[in-house]
């Protein structure tokens, strides 16, 4: 409650000199995200669309750079009916750094009509329901007048699923609404609220009973037979700009920090969480502060309130060249009985410095990412986080328990074998036992009984090729294929892959020995195949096939191989995927 209160004062105190315009954000999976990518590496220099490694996207920066390469676009793909020198097509094309598929201009399109509020332009419906409703293709209702836009859709999302050798009846059955606007250029509001009813896959329902929570959300109850869940999923913020360059964002939601489809420093896969977030973006920077309030791990489901615990987490990102970016990161998690720790909301202090300075136990850890654009087709990315060590015995090699760290290395590679909007991803992470544990469930890097980075948690190394295909304006193809090995942990002993278990005796009876994979040697294999259409404007018919195999191949020894086809249909939100 008292970080709260600290929170609502420090917004109120930064409030009254908001006098620029503010942002709302893209939703999680928004398929923009898809768009905004390719035109990034397509450009390979763009100033604004080269900040891509702290996500959700702001649509106030990404927006009008959408529009922008999209009447390019038109004009490159206009031969000649939209009058304009040679030179100045020459210049469109250079900007764009290939001339934009139809496919992506159709894409650029659709997001625009999404987000009128951000865009000069403007699409009209030929037929609006009773003059008021879906007034513009894209939104139930719309309201666009001085110093207010206000929109509204509605959340459903219903799929179906059949698994081999499994006689319960899969489903997924989602209903909400989703608000959001801006108040006179000033403040800008985001809502979604959703109730919930599902019962998954039986390696989904193992995982749920294993952790005691439902991956990617918070508070849950059982529903009807059992391995059927229901709860709800409700986000929301405010935004404002306390400067020019300085966008304040106070909520309920998820962020992610990379370029990867993990991230080893903050995932949005996770449950949200109550945070007040700084963004600042000047000249070759864009700096982020972000402090949250978590909830520690906690095996008790119901109605209590559990322990309480915080982060501070900073990400400094630079352009060293209009194609090579670098950051840096550090976060801190802590614990004070029924308050924050001030000497943590200084947005620019070293938090290895400060935890000294209050002679703490508490959880620090730090990262670097590096992020390059290259010939308009690739880009490579990594990540390094580094949780703690001791530099003789990584020279040992001995397995010290206390090396942690982790390691993601990454490509992308768009319009691949010269097949417009055929997208290809490779990645590769690994993380040493006991990355993201503590001494106690307080500085664990968790928050409602699931990791804050990685889903797997550590002692695993992973391997993911994703490849996308738009062969048509409303078509999507999609594969993944996700193999993975940890060490996962005895009846006896703890080897590191549980970020939750305390790294101390007696839960460790050793102190060498652990490399990646020792423990309960488990081999995953998770391949899936999904094709999507989309029969109206954010309105989806998919149907999706999942083979997963899961072998331990030290004893005891035992398998575990499914296979699950699900059709769904979902309008205005995103997908929901269990890819571990």
């Amino acid at each position: 409650m008292q970080f709260k209160q600290t929170l609502v004062r420090l917004t109120l105190i930064l409030f009254p000199a908001a006098c620029f315009s503010q942002t709302t954000y893209l939703s999680k999976d928004d398929k923009a995200y898809i768009l905004l990518e390719r035109l990034e590496i397509k450009a390979q220099s763009d100033s604004v669309l080269n900040f891509s490694k702290t996500k959700p996207f702001s649509r106030k920066t990404d927006i009008p750079v959408l529009e922008k390469y999209f009447t390019a676009g038109q004009l490159v793909h206009s031969a000649g009916e939209i009058p304009v020198t040679a030179d100045e097509r020459t210049r469109m094309i250079d900007e764009v750094g290939a001339s934009l598929s139809k496919v992506d201009l159709y894409n650029a399109q659709q997001v625009l009509m999404g987000n009128a509020e951000w865009t000069g332009l403007r699409f009209s419906s030929k037929k609006p329901i009773a003059k008021r409703f879906y007034t513009s293709p894209a939104n139930l209702y719309e309201v666009h007048v001085k110093d207010f836009d206000l929109i509204i859709n509605p959340l459903i999302r219903f799929s179906v699923s059949k698994e081999r050798n499994n006689d319960q009846r899969l489903f997924l059955n989602s209903r909400g609404l989703y608000v959001r606007g801006k108040i006179a250029n000033k403040i800008g509001f985001y809502a979604t609220v959703s109730d919930n009813q599902e019962r998954d896959p039986l390696y989904v329902q193992q995982w749920i009973n294993k952790w005691k929570a439902v991956p990617g959300e918070g508070f849950y109850k059982t529903f009807k037979a059992a391995g059927g869940v229901d709860y709800f999923d409700a986000q929301g913020y405010f935004t404002f700009n306390v400067a020019k360059y300085i966008n304040v964002q106070f909520g309920y939601d998820r962020n992610f920090i990379g370029n990867g489809y993990r991230s080893l420093f903050l995932s949005d896969y996770g449950s949200p969480y109550l945070f007040l977030k700084l963004n600042t973006r000047i000249w070759k920077i864009n700096y982020q502060n972000l402090f949250m309030e978590l909830a520690a791990s906690d095996t008790v489901i119901g109605d209590h309130v559990g322990i309480k615990k915080y982060a501070a987490m900073h990400h400094l990102d630079v352009d060293v060249t209009k194609w090579l970016n670098i950051g840096l990161f550090e976060g801190i998690t802590f614990g004070r009985k029924g308050h924050f720790d001030f000497g943590y909301l200084n947005p620019i202090i070293f938090y290895r410095a400060a935890e000294q300075q209050n002679g703490s136990y508490d959880k620090s850890h730090a990262g670097l990412d590096i992020k390059a654009n290259v010939a308009k087709r690739f880009q490579f990315y990594g990540q390094f986080f580094l949780d703690e060590f001791v530099l003789k015995e990584i020279k040992a090699n001995r397995g010290f328990w206390a090396n942690k760290w982790g390691i993601q290395m990454g490509a992308k590679y768009i319009d691949a074998f010269n097949i417009k909007n055929l997208d290809l991803q490779v990645e590769a992470n690994r993380v040493r036992p006991f990355t993201y544990s503590h001494g106690d469930s307080i500085g664990d890097y968790s928050h409602y009984n699931q990791p804050l980075a990685h889903p797997l948690g550590a002692n695993f190394k992973e391997f993911i090729g994703i490849a996308r295909y738009q062969p048509a304006p409303k078509w999507l193809v999609e594969a993944k294929l996700i193999h993975y090995i940890q060490g996962r942990d005895s009846s006896s002993e703890s080897y590191g892959s549980n970020i939750f278990l305390p790294y101390r005796p007696p839960y460790r009876t050793e102190d060498y020995g652990f490399f990646i994979g020792s423990g309960w040697k488990t081999d995953v294999t998770y391949a899936s195949l999904l094709v999507s259409y989309e029969l109206k404007e954010n309105l989806f018919l998919e149907i999706t096939g999942i083979i997963r195999k899961q072998e331990t191949k030290t004893p005891p020894i035992t398998s575990a191989n499914t296979s699950i086809v699900s059709f769904g249909v979902r309008w205005n939100m995103q997908r929901r995927e269990f890819a571990f």
